[in-house]
């Protein structure tokens, strides 16, 4: 039993911290004694008897199995949460999302870059640690942050226009899908057309489906059903060194003036 608990004493530390409680408050959460509780988190007791072990797993929200065996210091605190938010396949006995990532020597998420080249082995790879580690990245103090994950992602075509081709969009993880909002901008990555950024609506509760629009209006809508979904991301910003297409075109401001003209002749009668 004892390999089994090798984290137990050091992962007790770490989710008590997350949730930034005492041990006399943890305790008292639990239902156990504050040395009960003590002599767990340093060791002194190595064997947890299973209605402990049962009781922090569910106030934790995670399996016996991830508070047993996976070092959760090791974890980002992002990492962590999602782990919490439903990501841990032992708790809820299906096949989930799972994100992967990387952190910097502190532990703080890194912003990875998927650029036109990588686009391809993106829609293969994206679920593969390896293929993620390989990607560039870097840190943007800003948007340091231990609730929400980041990804940046190079478009390329006309159809998002005003947005330049090959412009450079930062997103943020979308661990619920429900939570996507209409008429707002995602990147989607779909089994068969990979990574797309569009203006989505929100039809999974009625149709099991999102529906694909795009900024440039001769593009048309289409969509797609949400089994061909595999990661979806919020648009936050986005990068380009050139200017967006539009402003106000000769023939737009001749319209101006004429609407201008209408209105002055109005006031004088």
């Amino acid at each position: 039993m004892s390999e089994r608990i090798i984290y137990l004493a050091s992962n007790m530390k770490v989710l008590r911290n997350q949730k930034g409680k005492s041990q006399e408050d943890l305790s008292a959460a639990l239902g156990m004694s504050r040395a009960k509780l003590n002599s767990y988190e340093n060791g002194i007791r190595s064997n947890m008897p299973p209605e402990d072990l049962v009781t922090v797993a569910e106030y934790f929200n995670l399996s016996i199995d991830a508070l047993l065996k996976h070092d959760l210091s090791q974890l980002s605190a992002w990492k962590l949460r999602e782990l919490q938010s439903g990501n841990d396949v032992f708790v809820t006995g299906t096949k989930l999302r799972v994100l992967a990532t990387t952190v910097d020597r502190e532990n703080n998420d890194n912003i990875e870059v998927v650029g036109l080249r990588a686009k391809a082995g993106y829609q293969m790879g994206f679920f593969d640690p390896e293929f993620i580690g390989s990607l560039p990245k870097f840190q943007m103090p800003v948007l340091t942050t231990s609730y929400r994950k980041y990804r940046m992602f190079q478009i390329d075509g006309d159809s998002m226009l005003p947005i330049p081709d090959k412009s450079y969009v930062l997103a943020e993880y979308v661990e619920n899908w429900n939570d996507i909002k209409d008429e707002m901008a995602y990147v989607v990555l779909t089994k068969q057309d990979g990574l797309v950024f569009k203006i989505l609506l929100n039809e999974i509760k009625q149709q099991q489906q999102l529906i694909m629009r795009s900024l440039n209006p001769i593009y048309q809508d289409y969509t797609v059903k949400i089994g061909e979904v595999q990661e979806v991301w919020k648009f936050v910003s986005y990068i380009s060194t050139e200017l967006p297409e539009g402003g106000l075109t000769k023939e737009r401001i001749a319209n101006i003036l004429k609407e201008v003209q209408s209105v002055v002749v109005k006031m004088k009668d």
